[in-house]
């Protein structure tokens, strides 16, 4: 019996036996032929079919013809595959002399058998003096120690299987036992295939042994078993002539189903040859029952005792089973061979917690951490009659991630007590900057580390002031010390008109991000990159504040009374936040520091996408805690005592009462849910059965809308625990669609040491845009977090506060109101910015969040982002006071109006047919970037000769304007039909272009300039000074809203080419004072402008032929008409003579 390959992609592996007809064995395929070459004599081919592999073509029914001589034979047809598994045995008998019988053919050929004919997939062939020509045989036992698996396929509704495994090897095909309703069987049963007969030399059958194939397969009682998986193995060789015998170790193979893992399997394999002396000889066997054999005790795993300690905390979102909902469940945790249980919970909806928090037991696991068993979590709900129906389970296939870890201690500092750590501290909103240097004098000892945070440097104190009444003089000097500290305004765009609000800190920290991104090079995702023209501070106040007028300078000059002089406050740099272009829980991990959750999966699992999904059932929310017990160690120890190591630092489980925040500010790349490829968003938020639904106010035709708004809920942890945001798409006609959503575990948030119920600011404020707004100030926060993490401290001392050891040194008292004030909450906001030094665990900082969503119909693709974050306060804590304010900033009101003095230099496109002198019809158009349905035009300027424009027309422009983000604000309807208006941001340009007027044909365009209002470039005093390359220079440029007025030259360009120049007036006025002081457009009231000087030369052919006559023919030919003039005279004198002469002639005669 042999293997044999044919071609590279086509192997058949084969058994041939030839024996003699009388002398056939059944139990072994062998050849044997009786030399007798006198006379015929009968013989017999045994030929065993086991399998092909890797045949070619697609989804075929091979089937493998056996021909011999005349005689054909057939194997069965297998359908649909490419590695037939046949097994199949034929026998051939011949009566015919040796020699002849030698020299017959074996034919093998593969066949793929259709409806009307059969294709040959390929073909060997040899001699029977081949076959009978092969080397010694050797008998081998092959022992299969099939010990467990993991991970196996869900067969089953219930989402488990009952396994078995089938190993084969050649002809030869064994069993396991069945384990029912379980992923992860373990048989710990030996397989032995008897008298394997190899005829091949041993060091070739060392090199290459013969391939064993499992197959793991689902038991149906009611059915056909279902395939599971397979794998291929290669069994470890040993021969007589060792004379130690080494036992095989256990190893993981993996388990394959098509293209999907089907898990993995834990067995040994070895290929024993027999001695002459027979099977007693080899190494003995661990009976159990019967024929039955046990994995033998020298290749098991060694064993060592374990302790699994398991928190039980609860189990959230449990579907129905069964059409029933899950009223009483509880936890079974299987790990080798031995179970732990869960109390029961009583009722699911009421509370979903367990009562019982902790519970452990001992367990016998291998010392080798690779061959630790998996642990299976299964949920049962505990029905009527005492009646139990599977939940779902969930399968831990490593158990290295249940090791326990010490926790870890804090970094030590490198820093000796004569070094320093500088941090730079701030000052905030609502104190004075002026401070008084506080010291310490207690000495530090050789174990603490000093870790000074200062201060910067003061700024200069303002002048002092002439003598006053000394209460007048106090509150001059509390009216200066308010504005400089709660009336900073920025001197970007609004000329100190707005003040500093939420928006403010978000641009600052986009353009942070921003600027990071340009000096580091490093690749940022284009989430923010949307709100890079709407930044509220730019180059011109964004790294600083300007003080306005102090409320005691106003009353003053109000009086009548001397100005005094501003207080002098230095640049100070806004307050930013953290964004983070994902989810929070991809910064920090799952928050499950504290506990960790496992999805729960009921029914069969397949490859289709999406299955998960449907078989997801619930959570489970524990820990599990795996450690070795030492031989000295008592077991039970821990348990009777009350001491786990699973629960440590894990607070109790019980109903909590919870403040819920939650901002949403802003959307951005939204799937179109409208046909014409936009969308109407609005907001869905759902907690537990609580819903808010923000309807009424959806952003028409959107699909990065910017939201701005805040909800607030109040909750009940851990009944509603699960934060669910949807964006709808609003429809007037029919159902609002589902664009996308995202669902984020508050409870974990919520109980985690990262502490992320409320971000960290970067500064401390008393009140304003940067305002505290946690329910515990910095210093309470401090203490408490000292107290969970068993931290000593804090010890509070002027100027320093002591943590675990660590001195931190800094400013602690300030002037507020001429009073000295020892606030420590600076300090203490600046050491857990640090609590990653000290405790190992970084705080969530104030931050915004982006969140991907998704639709359950189309599984896996991003459907936008949404930006947000959410702040969670207890009840039983003080009120945190209102929300942040983000409501998205409303436009102002302004009114530009811009006056068209004159043009010069402007081009000549017209050429008079009878003179031949080169003209243009000029007028100017001018409009706002997107409203171009509002753009004016002026008069015509009829018959310019020189370029020359004379005007006096106002234009004017009223719009919806954004100082702080610098963009104009356009609300309009796309089309007649459309119901909503559109609303887009756009930036600040003035479009002005000169044109030429055609009476009989479209007008010729001249030239263009486009003025960004917030930067272009100062008017030229003259024409002659008008040069194109001042709209180039970045230099000397101003913005309107600044300047509120400028007038100058400015010049038109056509395809880079100076066309002309325009003298223009702008003044900026806001729509309050419109209204008060209004103007009309062009010339007409109030405030009409005069008629332009224009030349006689302007005027229209059309409408003044008269005109046009005198001063286009009479001027040039005046000579020519006078002197036609009087020769048409002369002429018509002499007709006329020559025409009268004869009549006066006759009359004389006649008259005599």
């Amino acid at each position: 019996m042999f293997g044999l390959k044919v071609k590279k992609k086509k192997k058949v592996n084969t058994g041939l036996v030839l024996a003699n007809k009388g002398a056939v064995h059944r139990s072994k395929l062998k050849t044997c032929i009786q030399d007798c070459e006198s006379k015929p004599q009968p013989f017999q081919i045994a030929i065993n079919i086991t399998e092909a592999r890797q045949l070619v073509g697609e989804n075929i029914d091979p089937s493998v013809v056996l021909e011999i001589g005349e005689e054909k034979k057939q194997t069965t047809v297998k359908e649909g595959t490419n590695a037939p598994f046949y097994n199949e045995y034929f026998v051939f008998d011949f009566f015919t002399h040796q020699q002849t019988f030698f020299d017959k053919v074996i034919t093998l050929s593969v066949i793929h058998s259709k409806m009307l004919r059969s294709v040959c997939v390929g073909s060997f062939k040899l001699d029977v003096g081949t076959v009978y020509g092969q080397p010694e045989q050797h008998q081998f036992q092959l022992r299969c120690h099939m010990y467990q698996a993991r991970g196996l396929i869900a067969a089953d509704s219930s989402g488990l299987s009952d396994p078995f495994a089938r190993v084969t090897c050649l002809s030869h095909s064994h069993t396991t036992n069945i384990i029912n309703q379980t992923l992860s069987p373990t048989w710990n049963q030996c397989l032995v295939m008897g008298r394997l007969v190899l005829s091949e030399d041993l060091l070739h059958i060392i090199q290459e042994p013969p391939r064993i194939v499992i197959e793991v397969y689902d038991d149906d009682a009611l059915g056909k078993s279902e395939y599971l998986g397979c794998t291929v193995s290669v069994p470890e060789v040993r021969l007589l002539v060792e004379e130690v015998y080494r036992p095989p170790q256990l190893q993981y193979s993996p388990l394959f189903c098509g293209s999907q893992s089907g898990g993995d399997l834990l067995a040994a394999f070895e290929l024993l040859q027999i001695p002459d002396s027979g099977e007693d000889s080899l190494p003995p066997l661990e009976e159990q029952e019967g024929t039955i054999y046990s994995v033998p005790a020298d290749i098991r795993p060694v064993l060592g005792t374990y302790r699994l300690e398991v928190l039980f905390w609860g189990l959230r979102e449990l579907k129905k089973v069964q059409l029933l909902s899950v009223d009483r469940p509880q936890v079974f945790i299987e790990c080798a061979g031995k179970c732990l249980r869960s109390s029961v919970i009583q009722s699911y909806k009421s509370n979903p917690n367990f009562t019982t928090l902790v519970d452990s037991i001992q367990l016998e696991l291998p010392e080798n951490e690779g061959l630790h068993p998996p642990l299976s979590i299964s949920v049962v709900d505990w029905r009527a009659f005492g009646r139990s129906t599977l939940v779902g389970n969930h399968v831990i296939n490593n158990l290295k991630a249940l090791k326990y870890t010490p926790p870890p201690t804090p970094p030590s500092l490198t820093h000796t007590p004569t070094q320093t750590h500088t941090v730079e501290l701030r000052d905030s909103e609502g104190l004075s900057q002026h401070a008084v240097e506080t010291t310490s004098t207690a000495a530090l000892t050789n174990e603490d580390f000093l870790i000074t945070v200062e201060e910067k440097v003061p700024p200069p104190a303002a002048p002092t002031p002439k003598p006053e009444p000394e209460k007048k003089k106090k509150e001059t000097v509390k009216s200066s010390r308010r504005s400089t500290k709660r009336k900073r305004r920025t001197i970007a765009d609004e000329s100190a008109e707005s003040v500093i609000d939420w928006w403010s800190k978000y641009y600052a920290s986009v353009e942070r991000i921003q600027q990071a991104k340009l000096k580091d090079g490093h690749p940022f995702p284009q989430v923010f990159d949307k709100v890079s023209p709407f930044q509220s501070l730019l180059s011109e106040g964004v790294h600083s504040l300007v003080s306005s007028q102090t409320d005691g300078e106003k009353k003053k000059k109000q009086k009548g009374k001397a100005c005094q002089e501003q207080s002098v406050t230095p640049p100070t740099k806004l307050a930013t936040l953290q964004l983070y272009d994902k989810e929070l829980e991809a910064e920090f991990g799952p928050f499950d520091d504290w506990v960790n959750t496992f999805e729960l999966f009921r029914g069969k699992a397949n490859e289709e996408e999406g299955t998960n999904e449907e078989r997801f059932v619930g959570k489970f929310k524990g820990r599990f805690c795996l450690y070795k017990i030492n031989e000295d160690e008592d077991g039970d120890e821990g348990q009777d005592s009350g001491q786990f190591k699973v629960n440590r630092g894990i607070p109790p489980n019980g109903p909590v009462k919870i403040l819920i925040r939650v901002y949403i500010v802003s959307a951005s790349n939204l799937h179109p849910a409208d046909s014409d490829g936009k969308s109407d968003p609005y907001i869905i938020l759902r907690l537990g059965k609580k819903e808010i639904k923000d309807r009424d106010n959806y952003i028409p035709k959107q699909l990065n809308p910017v939201f701005g708004r805040s909800f607030e809920f109040q909750a009940v942890f851990p009944q509603e625990s699960m934060l669910s945001v949807l964006i709808y798409d609003h429809d007037t006609v029919g159902g609002d669609d589902l664009i996308g959503e995202t669902r984020i575990d508050l409870e974990n948030r919520f109980y985690s040491r990262h502490r992320a119920t409320c971000g960290l600011p970067a500064e401390y404020s008393l009140n304003g845009y940067n305002a505290w707004r946690d329910s515990l100030k910095p210093s309470e926060l401090l203490s408490r977090l000292c107290r969970d993490s068993r931290l000593d401290g804090p010890h509070f001392r002027p100027g320093r506060i002591t943590v675990a050891d660590r001195v931190f040194t800094g400013k602690t008292l300030f002037m507020d109101e001429d009073q000295p004030v020892e606030s420590y909450e600076h300090l203490s906001l600046k050491i857990l910015h640090r609590w990653l030094e000290i405790s190992g665990c970084r705080l969530v900082p104030e931050h915004i969040e982006t969140r991907t969503l998704f639709h359950k119909a189309r599984p896996g693709m991003d459907q936008g982002q949404v930006q947000m974050w959410v702040d969670m306060f207890p009840v039983d804590l003080p009120h945190p006071g209102p929300s942040v304010d983000i409501s998205p900033r409303k436009p102002r009101g302004y009114e530009l109006r811009v006056v068209m003095w004159n043009t010069e230099d402007v081009i000549l496109e017209d050429s008079n047919f009878l003179t031949g002198q080169q003209s243009s019809d000029i007028y100017v158009k001018g409009w706002l970037k997107g409203f171009e349905d509002d753009r004016q035009e002026t008069d015509v300027h009829y018959n310019s000769l020189t370029g020359e424009g004379n005007f006096n027309w106002r234009f004017v422009f009223p719009f919806s304007y954004l100082p702080a983000e610098k963009v104009v604000v356009v609300s309009k309807r796309e089309s007649i039909f459309s119901l909503d208006k559109t609303e887009q941001k756009l930036p600040a340009v003035l479009v002005l272009q000169v044109w030429d007027f055609e009476r009989l044909s479209s007008d010729d365009f001249l030239g263009t300039v486009e003025l960004d209002l917030h930067g272009f470039p100062r008017g030229a005093k003259t024409a002659k000074s008008c040069k194109q390359d001042m709209m180039i220079d970045r230099m000397d440029r101003i913005s309107i809203f600044q300047q509120k007025r400028a007038r100058g030259w400015w010049p038109f360009t056509k395809a880079g080419e100076l066309t002309g120049k325009v003298e223009a007036e702008f003044h900026l006025v806001t729509s309050e004072e419109a209204e008060k002081n209004p103007v009309g457009r062009a010339r007409k009231e109030p405030e009409p402008l005069e008629k332009p000087n224009r030349p006689d030369t302007s005027f229209s052919w059309f409408v003044n032929p008269f005109k046009c006559f005198f001063h286009l023919v009479w001027r040039s030919y005046k000579k020519y008409i006078i002197m036609a003039l009087v020769l048409l005279i002369t002429v018509l004198f002499l007709a006329l003579l020559l025409y009268t002469l004869p009549g006066a002639i006759s009359q004389r005669i006649v008259n005599g």
